[in-house]
């Protein structure tokens, strides 16, 4: 019998009704283009504004690289731009523009307003196939988006073949906290949350959606073990708020 504590490691996300990777892939791309007018809204009232610490602890772990003027970065699945726009901030005035990638129409023109003047290019594609050549970046970053790509080998191996030798990434991700601090997340989350986020958005089926992803999500334990398989070394994960989210890092040898 399988365990709570050892699920069936998730090859990709699986919104209702998906049948296959593309029928995914499209249902997701949907989804936020649905609930972009909304969505920064809801992120930041649903979590009572911990979103943006997150954003900005993720940031800080890179600070090093974002530091170097010249050093390449993307962030993947960038949504409305919240992630890249924090990244930003730790980069000098002359670094070379970041570059934020969704496949979401909607939620990149929200984000690409947002980056008027901040040194950021929005670009629309699809994340497992980025429109980048070999061995190009510095870092590469994720908040939140990874879980939603339709096959997540497929996208650590994108990951890994964009980055420089030596370049390092991060995956901002949900999970699920052990014990007291669990039960209550996952009332909330399963509960409360999908029927706020349906009444502030007026969309109900992207909030359903939501906590039964991150149920499915690979444990950190399975991701890392995922991530050194694809060729990562240095592979860590760091809780934020009691495991409610965290950073997954690597570095490409």
């Amino acid at each position: 019998m399988t365990t709570q504590e050892n699920p069936p490691v998730s090859t990709g996300a699986a919104p209702s009704g998906a049948r296959n990777e593309a029928s995914a892939a499209r249902a997701v791309e949907q989804m936020f283009d649905d609930i972009a007018p909304s969505y920064d809204t809801v992120n930041h009232v649903l979590s009572g504004n911990v979103d943006r610490l997150w954003w900005r602890w993720t940031a800080q772990r890179f600070r090093d690289i974002l530091a170097r003027p010249e050093a390449t970065v993307l962030d993947l699945c960038c949504g409305t731009g919240d992630m890249v726009l924090a990244l930003r901030r730790f980069s000098p005035p002359d670094a070379v523009p970041a570059i934020g990638l969704d496949f979401s129409h909607r939620m990149l023109a929200l984000g690409a307003k947002k980056f008027a003047g901040k040194g950021i290019l929005p670009i629309e594609a699809d994340a497992l196939h980025a429109p980048f050549p070999d061995a190009y970046f510095d870092l590469v970053t994720t908040a939140f988006g990874f879980r939603n790509l339709a096959n997540y080998q497929a996208g650590l191996t994108e990951i890994h073949r964009i980055l420089k030798p030596g370049a390092q990434f991060g995956i901002l991700e949900f999970g699920e906290p052990d014990g007291l601090m669990g039960h209550i997340y996952r009332l909330y989350f399963r509960y409360v949350l999908p029927a706020a986020g349906t009444f502030i958005s007026g969309v109900e089926g992207p909030y359903k959606y939501l906590p039964a992803s991150v149920a499915r999500f690979p444990l950190p334990k399975q991701l890392m073990e995922q991530m050194h398989k694809v060729g990562f070394t240095d592979v860590s994960w760091t809780p934020y708020t009691f495991g409610i989210a965290g950073l997954y890092v690597g570095r490409k040898t």
